[in-house]
């Protein structure tokens, strides 16, 4: 198995004989980069065993950690045996899915038993990036289901207003429709009172009323401007009885 030289960040004193330089320590927030080397990739088999050296490449190592001082030692840096005799700063390998997936926690320890969990790295067929934590998970989602929402209503508010100014056209051409049948209707009354004033001139006059009965005598009209005990009173007066009536039936002849 081929084994990839020993690498020591930049100002190194085993490398340099200077004095080494703080290291750099990479920020929080690095989960907009990737890291991937693939002259790396094409020498190195990339398992349990190498690849905490190819994660040492990226921006996201930490030159300070536990794991380094045992790599300057000629240790494995994931040694759990020695890492929990440390204190500071290190990083497990937490899942292994070989050789396309590895993920490593970065974590704080401070004592054999206790350790705080920092920041998780994975190891994707070769390119490695920084996982978001998960108050950055909840606010991008939340962030967009809000987007998404206020798009709805946006939506929404448009289609109302469009529906709106619809019930409104429809409502003048209601208007415009009542008012021509309303027109319309005028029109028809005028047809239909010209027919009938046609047709009454094309018809003979009216007969004259029959007679009244013999014997009767109509109110006379200063009768009809007296009140209504007079009126009364005249209806209560039996009208004189008709001489033909009063006779009775005809006699017959009787036959002998």
């Amino acid at each position: 198995m081929a084994t990839p030289p020993p690498m020591g960040p930049p100002g190194n004193p085993v490398f340099d004989g200077g004095p080494p330089p703080p290291p750099p320590t990479p920020g929080t927030d690095m989960t907009g980069i990737c890291f991937r080397d693939q002259l790396w990739l094409n020498t190195y088999p990339l398992d349990r065993n190498l690849v905490f050296d190819y994660f040492a490449l990226s921006p996201f190592y930490d030159w300070g950690c536990n794991n380094e001082q045992l790599r300057m030692r000629s240790v494995h840096p994931l040694d759990i045996s020695q890492l929990s005799k440390m204190t500071g700063i290190e990083y497990m390998l937490s899942e292994v899915l070989e050789p396309h997936l590895f993920v490593i926690r970065k974590q704080k320890r401070d004592s054999p038993e206790k350790v705080t969990p920092m920041l998780a790295y994975y190891i994707l067929d070769g390119s490695i990036y920084q996982a978001p934590q998960l108050c950055n998970v909840f606010a991008a989602r939340i962030g967009r289901a809000l987007y998404y929402i206020q798009k709805a209503f946006t939506t929404a508010a448009s289609k109302l207003e469009k529906i709106g100014h619809v019930d409104s056209e429809n409502e003048t051409l209601v208007t415009e429709s009542k008012v021509a049948k309303e027109t319309i209707d005028l029109k028809e009354v005028r047809r239909v009172d010209q027919i009938l004033a046609s047709l009454q001139r094309k018809l003979p006059p009216a007969p004259p009323p029959p007679p009244f009965p013999e014997g009767y005598a109509p109110a006379a009209a200063g009768e009809t401007d007296k009140g209504p005990e007079a009126q009364e009173g005249a209806e209560l007066q039996v009208p004189p009885g008709d001489p033909i009536v009063d006779q009775g039936p005809a006699k017959r002849m009787k036959l002998m």
